[in-house]
């Protein structure tokens, strides 16, 4: 096979808005480690990673677009580092540079096309690292995590290393809202440690983490007092460790095949009825005026959304997402949008050929907010009930959106996940 890698970086200026932590007001004020574009082309198919909280899916099909490469052959993936810039209009806090974001769409399409231009001979291999230990649930102490850790290398036919590609299931805020440092989180470690150790680039996926982080509950980051388990030390203690699992892993090479699959999924929303939204705006303005700093920008968050769903008129309670699945050799990459949780990681690789090291991705072409399995809505929580606003959605995703992500086709025009 042949394949092309390019790295670009696409750190926004100081002064920038941050996006990830409702509560912190302040922009950026200087930068820790770069945000990078990572672009590997496998024949004729593309993965772009980017170091931000999310992309709009509408941002993707524009960096799809542009493209030399078929459209739906190309999967942008968002690592979800809560230390990096507003990055999706309406979504996640704001404003968004909108400078800087063309340029961010236009730096991705133009790394795709250097990869394809500088593709080489290579054969991929592909195996699994142990569980590094360090996801847990973040809503439940007996809730699910995905502990696997895929690794792919593509080698050079010398043995060297044109790329590698690791994905974990874990959530990017090990830094906190007090942070006003631009970083990649612990994936920007992963990727260091490996590609010094490796001899080439290596992109970082981050899985189906929107249960997992390093183990606190989504409720402390409502908050800009500093604690001693999120800093840049402990960063680099999570991203070692990831990366020595990694290490650990021996891909294997095999079968040289090439293949690509997308499909658009149709999910429904829950719109809140209005005249109990009225009432709970009016309750959080309420709220608000008494409370400390950070739980006041949240309610205000809050506040805003509901009073922009009131005065808006109500749409389609819709929205479409893409799933794609990239085959390279023995490496299968299931990208899905949002942030799901472990349940649809480990649903699709339940059903993979076992041969086959899967790698399962959320964050992929848009990230409209949580996806949570059917199971989780009786627990409640941040991200059942409450994430949608500041994401900017009408309603939260409807029970059973998470199952239809991962579903096996349900007529002739659809195509599986796996093929």
């Amino acid at each position: 096979m042949r394949a092309g890698v390019a790295v670009r970086d696409v750190t926004p200026p100081l002064g920038t808005a941050m996006s990830g932590f409702v509560a912190r007001a302040s922009p950026a004020t200087g930068v820790h480690d770069p945000l990078l574009v990572h672009a590997l082309v496998v024949e004729d198919t593309a993965l772009v990673t980017v170091d931000v909280v999310g992309l709009h899916e509408d941002d993707c099909t524009r960096i799809r677009q542009r493209c030399a490469l078929p459209a739906d052959r190309v999967v942008v993936h968002a690592t979800h580092t809560h230390g990096g810039p507003a990055s999706m209009r309406g979504r996640l806090g704001g404003p968004v540079d909108e400078t800087w974001l063309e340029r961010l769409i236009t730096t991705c399409a133009e790394a795709v096309d250097a990869a394809l231009a500088g593709a080489e001979p290579v054969e991929v291999h592909a195996g699994y690292g142990a569980d590094p230990g360090v996801a847990r649930n973040r809503r439940r102490p007996d809730g699910p995590v995905d502990p696997a850790l895929p690794v792919v290398h593509l080698r050079r036919p010398d043995g060297s290393l044109l790329a590698g590609v690791v994905s974990y299931a874990c959530h990017p805020v090990v830094l906190g809202a007090d942070n006003t440092l631009l970083t990649a989180d612990y994936p920007g470690v992963v990727r260091r440690v490996l590609a010094r150790r490796l001899g080439g680039p290596v992109l970082f996926l981050t899985g189906c983490a929107g249960d997992a982080n390093t183990g606190h509950a989504a409720s402390a980051s409502v908050s800009t007092a500093p604690t001693a388990s999120r800093t840049f030390a402990e960063c680099e203690r999570i991203g070692g460790l990831v990366a020595t699992a990694a290490l650990a892993a021996t891909p294997r090479r095999g079968p040289s095949r090439v293949a690509a699959t997308r499909r658009e999924v149709l999910l429904d929303l829950e719109p809140p009825d209005p005249a109990a939204l009225a009432g709970e705006v009016a309750g959080w303005e309420r709220d608000a005026a008494h409370a400390d700093a950070a739980r006041a920008a949240l309610l205000g968050c809050w506040a805003e959304w509901g009073r922009r769903i009131l005065t808006t008129p109500a749409g389609p309670p819709t929205w479409t997402g893409s799933v794609s699945t990239l085959v390279w050799g023995p490496a299968v990459l299931v990208t899905l949008p949002g942030e799901p949780f472990a349940a649809a990681a480990l649903e699709i690789r339940a059903h993979a050929d076992p041969g086959a090291t899967v790698l399962v991705a959320g964050y992929c072409d848009g990230c409209p907010g949580y996806l949570p399995p059917a199971e989780e809505y009786a627990h409640g929580g941040y991200e059942v009930e409450e994430a949608h606003r500041y994401y900017g959605l009408p309603g939260p995703f409807a029970r059973g959106a998470a199952e239809r992500l991962v579903a096996p086709p349900r007529s002739a025009g659809e195509v599986a996940i796996l093929p």
